[in-house]
């Protein structure tokens, strides 16, 4: 998955390799986490082991040497190359809970919608790998805030394409915007905007609209396929099943 503000990579490693690899860098921040097996990591002076409960932050610039002794492993890396997203986030050693392993597999299911979806996924795992402590929850802001990021999304403005730009616009962190928008609206902004194309997809098919590939389109949808997924998970029904409800 690639959007400006990150590029997510799942990494393989099918094979053991049990000597240190030539050093590595980065010219981004990277985030790893592990979803099966294991391997060893130098850096900075230190050896350690990396598997499902314990990840690592890889700074840009600081070299790291990789070593697969028990055979194959699959890891998540999350390169950040710029700040929009590591805006108000600092930086701390990442202890894997379960509750950031589930934030680590299901941004793997965001790959249909990386500027809102993808985004969001990657702030909240960035927010749980990178909490100093595990129940630690920054304050939410103010209803406000919540309430221009809902206008922006309903008015279509040009600069609100995806989280980072919408905060952007509203002149905050995604950090920031995405728990301040969960905390007062109740969900999430990606979901809010998904309720708010399936409500406009509702009065199209409502009025007779019949072209779902275009209508998809119309709404941003990436293509038919996401449309279709995106109301049978609000709807519990397919834009086909539901244009036969509205007798259509």
């Amino acid at each position: 998955m690639v959007d400006p503000h990150f590029v997510l990579r799942v990494v393989d490693c099918t094979a053991e390799h049990p000597h240190w690899s030539p050093p590595e860098s980065t010219s981004g921040t990277q985030v790893v986490l592990v979803r099966r097996g294991r391997f060893r990591l130098e850096s900075r002076g230190r050896r350690v082991t990396v598997d499902p409960t314990t990840g690592y932050l890889h700074p840009p610039g600081h070299e790291a040497r990789f070593a697969h002794p028990a055979g194959g492993d699959t890891c998540t890396s999350i390169t950040l190359p710029g700040h929009a997203l590591t805006a108000a986030v600092e930086a701390a050693p990442v202890r894997v809970d379960a509750r950031l392993e589930l934030a680590h597999r299901a941004l793997l299911r965001t790959g249909s919608d990386p500027a809102f979806a993808g985004a969001e996924a990657v702030v909240d795992l960035l927010r749980l790998a990178l909490r100093r402590q595990p129940d630690e929850a920054p304050a939410p802001g103010s209803h406000d805030l919540a309430d221009r990021a809902r206008e922006a999304v309903l008015a279509d403005e040009p600069g609100a394409t995806g989280l980072v730009a919408l905060a952007h616009l509203l002149e905050t962190s995604p950090s920031h915007l995405s728990r301040t928008f969960r905390h007062h609206v109740g969900m999430t902004v990606s979901r809010y905007r998904n309720r708010v194309r399936i409500s406009r997809a509702l009065r199209r098919i409502d009025e007779g609209e019949t072209n779902l590939a275009s209508l998809a389109a119309d709404l941003g949808f990436s293509d038919q396929a996401h449309f279709t997924r995106t109301m049978r998970r609000e709807l519990g029904h397919a834009p086909g099943r539901v244009r036969a409800l509205l007798g259509r």
